[in-house]
């Protein structure tokens, strides 16, 4: 499959290979698409975490440099999300690193911290060989769905789902997506779509964009 072209603006866009590529990771699965199934036995909604809850930026300048504390959890409360998040860097081939359990999501240091300027990236398994992945039910938020990522310092940042979109991973908007942002936004990206038998890969990618909220 091809792989999309990297943006000279913008040099995130090499993180694609593995999400479109789905050579590892977010696609090991025989199962059809997430959309269609119903959610695992036992998952439920889960509870909104507490303060102390940390407010929006004022301005580009000041959030480039404030000293951002770097995210630790991921809370989706409608969808039973509650994860550890691993870091996740680039491999020797400049592709995006994918998390090496499907039970935990990770999120991309090359991006900007949750809270701070930009498109922030968190990336998670939509389910394996052996059931649900993290993500398995990202595709069901919706918009004004609630997003909560705990830091390092112990603050929350809160975000609210803008829009749910699925995209072909062969002509997947980079730039929209990996590309900066005027606000403090967050992606989350896993795989969907229609899954491909005979490549072992689903087709599309689910992408959940958010904007941070007091």
């Amino acid at each position: 499959m091809a792989l999309i072209r990297r943006p000279a603006a913008f040099p995130l866009a090499v993180g694609l290979m593995v999400i479109v590529a789905g050579t590892a990771g977010l696609v090991l699965t025989r199962h059809s698409t997430p959309a269609t199934r119903p959610p695992p036995p036992g998952v439920h909604a889960v509870p909104a975490p507490m303060g102390p809850f940390v407010a929006p930026p004022q301005s580009a300048q000041s959030a480039q440099s404030a000293l951002v504390p770097r995210p630790v959890l991921l809370t989706i409360p409608l969808i039973g999300v509650r994860t550890y998040l691993v870091t996740l860097g680039r491999t020797a081939g400049g592709a995006l690193q994918v998390p090496s359990s499907t039970t935990v999501a990770g999120w991309y240091t090359g991006s900007p911290r949750p809270g701070a300027i930009g498109s922030a990236i968190i990336v998670g398994h939509v389910d394996s060989l052996t059931g649900p992945g993290v993500f398995y039910r990202l595709s069901e938020l919706r918009v004004g769905d609630r997003v909560y990522v705990r830091r390092a310092d112990g603050s929350t940042v809160a975000f609210s789902v803008t829009a749910v979109r699925s995209y072909l991973k062969d002509s997947f908007p980079t730039e929209s997506v990996y590309g900066p942002s005027p606000y403090a936004g967050l992606r989350l990206i896993t795989c969907g779509g229609a899954f491909d038998s005979a490549t072992g890969h689903y087709l599309s990618n689910t992408v959940v964009y958010t904007a941070e909220v007091g």
